[in-house]
């Protein structure tokens, strides 16, 4: 029987889908914790200190923080909700005891929640299930419980497991409740349920130091800080320990460090026991999955298991004409030094060299967390060129085998029918179909991962921007055939120059530009889509001719449609195997691969 390590502790992860109020419901911990002084200004979702969390609305990386609530201390692990992320989740959950599985009361379990709940089961954690925005008008709170039962069961929960509490929260009110029809007044109930449901942390004082590193952190003045929860022993600052290599081997270090959370911040403390969630400073090149652990009686936790990624992506030196004009990295050697110090703390992606030294292949859990690495590069001063995103395929003694993906997707009735159309040349099968009777349709697929690609910004648009996409990586099928690509050809600049208003005007009628007069541009980048299958090769640097004759109409002004301005995700989903996307500080562009236009028709021969 495990003892226990502090019975005053508890350590507890909120999991759940994307935006269904997880980051907010820990705001409103926060908050009636007394975290904060009662005139204090706090951003909202505090927790999400990164600007691309803010700018999105979505949690990119797993954080830490801790609460007090009478004489207990809890900390609280908050983890993103998106798919892509699921790296994060997989090692937060190795540092807590009991999970707090958040549903939305409209939307009720989708893809995600599939997938967090089934990593905390298969660990043998207890849940409490909290079903949050009760307050919203389409809130259907009964069904969605009986949806989590379904949930629960279909993934082979233990006894133990599916005897959940439930509450019922309004995490923007910072209200919960025990009885759905009886309105909360604050969080009580939520704090009451953690501390009688979720186990005290098991492990012994007495026996040699065993710490599992599950997350990173850098300062400038302490350099690299590893993040993880104690099993075993005890650590002081000043102690000798051994650091238990993912290979096999061992580093001696010492702690000059030891921190703990208390809120949003670390406090230095100088010894911490079994059960802890603490911070070491002083332990140089540690990575994810490590075990720091005693120099004389060494005994390494086996390392954590990541699902394996599904998505690649060629990230290569910007080769474009007007390369290191923006950025501050250009160089190769500059590409993966950025790419290695990733890997440090990103567990769930890998970089392989491929065949020209400037190149190296990405591979990661989906469009999304490869566009986020890109977009944070960007920021950084990077410049650099990727490519059309590819699936991983595996080689078995069958054939090909490709990954596949569980669609959910939430569109108007009207809808629908475009909906399917589309899904079905993209090789989707359709499991289920469920109209709640409100006027929206809840359409479930089969889809091999390739499908997808490209496929976010089509759904969009037929469904008028009305549309709720969410999709799960599934497992590994037989290669299902050949997918369409994209339709349409692309507008190509002939020549470098700077875009005229009088060219733009006359290109209107032969597709979508993408650009504004007045745009650099250079031979073999896109501007527009072609409304035809064929590329087509155009002078958008045309001036209009001057004459010494008048006309009535000849100084009328030129209207021009607004330009389709595509953001980072949008490019990478357009390009085609012939082309590329140019990222600097400033500027995202769109390329072939081959500039020149005769070597293009050459090597289409």
């Amino acid at each position: 029987m495990s003892t226990v390590a502090n019975s005053l502790l508890r350590n507890v992860a909120i999991i759940a889908h994307v935006d269904h109020g997880k980051t907010t419901l820990v705001d409103a911990l926060l908050h009636q914790s007394g975290v904060f002084r009662s005139n204090e200004r706090v951003a909202e979702r505090a927790l999400d200190n990164i600007e691309l969390e803010r700018e999105r609305g979505i949690t990119i990386m797993a954080k830490n923080t801790a609460v007090r609530y009478n004489d207990f201390t809890i900390n609280i692990v908050d983890t993103p909700g998106h798919a892509d992320f699921g790296g994060e989740v997989e090692r937060t959950l190795t540092m807590v005891d009991g999970v707090l599985l958040l549903v939305d009361a409209s939307e009720g379990p989708l893809p995600q929640t599939r997938f967090v709940l089934r990593k905390a089961l298969e660990r043998g954690l207890l849940p409490i299930v909290v079903v949050n925005k009760i307050d919203r008008q389409d809130a259907r709170a009964t069904e969605v419980l009986s949806e989590v039962y379904d949930l629960f069961i279909d993934l082979d929960a233990k006894d133990d497991q599916i005897d959940f509490p439930v509450l019922y929260t309004n995490a923007k009110a910072g209200t919960a409740t025990t009885n759905v029809d009886e309105p909360g007044h604050d969080l009580r109930p939520l704090f009451d349920a953690i501390v009688a449901h979720v186990h005290p942390p098991s492990g012994e004082r007495d026996k040699p130091l065993q710490l599992l590193v599950a997350n990173l952190d850098s300062s400038d003045y302490l350099g690299r800080i590893a993040i993880g929860r104690i099993f075993n022993g005890t650590v002081q600052v000043g102690d000798s320990v051994v650091v238990a290599k993912l290979d096999g081997d061992v580093q001696r270090t010492r702690v000059t460090k030891l921190f703990k959370f208390d809120g949003l911040k670390r406090v230095v403390i100088d010894h911490a026991a079994a059960g802890d969630i603490v911070c070491l400073a002083g332990l140089n090149d540690i990575t994810i999955g490590e075990t720091i652990t005693d120099p004389e009686h060494q005994s390494p936790i086996p390392p954590i298991h990541i699902d394996e990624p599904t998505v690649s992506m060629v990230f290569g030196v910007n080769t474009s004409p007007m390369s290191g004009t923006d950025g501050r990295y250009v160089t190769s050697s500059n590409l993966r030094d950025r790419l290695d110090r990733e890997l440090v703390g990103n567990v769930s992606i890998r970089v392989e060299d491929t065949d020209s030294a400037d190149q190296v292949k990405v591979i990661g859990r989906g469009e999304l967390q490869l566009s986020i690495l890109i977009e944070m590069m960007r920021r950084e001063g990077y410049e650099l060129q990727v490519s059309r995103p590819q699936i991983v395929t595996l080689t078995v003694p069958g054939g090909t085998e490709e990954p596949v993906e569980e669609l959910v997707i939430d569109v108007a009735e009207e809808f629908q029918g475009v909906v399917i159309a589309g899904l079905g040349m993209r090789r989707a099968t359709m499991t289920k179909m469920v109209n709640h009777g409100s006027g929206r349709v809840r359409l479930e697929f089969r889809i091999p991962t390739r499908g997808l690609i490209g496929f976010r910004s089509q759904f969009l648009t037929d469904t008028k921007g009305t549309g709720i996409l969410n999709h799960l990586f599934s497992g590994w099928e037989p290669w299902h055939g050949p997918i369409a690509g994209r339709p349409s050809g692309v507008l190509v600049a002939d020549r470098i120059g700077k875009a005229t208003a009088f060219a733009l005007y006359n290109l209107q009628e032969r597709g979508e530009i993408f650009i504004e007069p007045g745009t650099a541009v250079y031979q073999g980048m896109i501007i527009g889509e072609n409304a035809r299958p064929d590329d087509m090769d155009v002078n958008v640097a045309k001036e209009k001719k001057l004459n010494n004759m008048r006309s009535s109409t000849a100084e009328e002004g030129i209207r021009l449609i607004p330009p389709r301005a595509l953001n980072l995700e949008q490019a990478i989903e357009f390009i085609d195997e012939d082309e590329l996307v140019e990222i600097t500080p400033k500027t995202i562009r769109l390329r072939k691969r081959i500039l020149a236009a005769n070597q293009r028709r050459t090597t289409k021969r």
